[in-house]
């Protein structure tokens, strides 16, 4: 059985059933950290609530912020 590293960390998540799921997990988080989507679409993508996936990111220690890197740099210095 060849296994992909992606899979490999799927396989590993409890948080869903199928390892489509899981994958589509890994997926989205990696989109939403980059930020190509935003929270409302990663939720969508998921189909669970935004709140629910913002308690997720919490529990996971995933640190997600609404702000640009600018904008938590003034937000800091004042």
């Amino acid at each position: 059985m060849n296994i992909t590293p992606l899979q490999n960390v799927a396989a590993q998540l409890q948080l869903f059933k199928e390892i489509e799921q899981k994958q589509r997990f890994l997926f989205v988080l990696g989109a939403l950290v980059a930020r190509l989507i935003s929270l409302q679409k990663a939720a969508e993508l998921l189909e669970i609530e935004p709140e629910w996936l913002l308690k997720l990111l919490d529990l996971m220690n995933i640190d997600f912020s609404y702000l640009s890197e600018v904008d938590i740099v003034q937000e800091q210095q004042w």
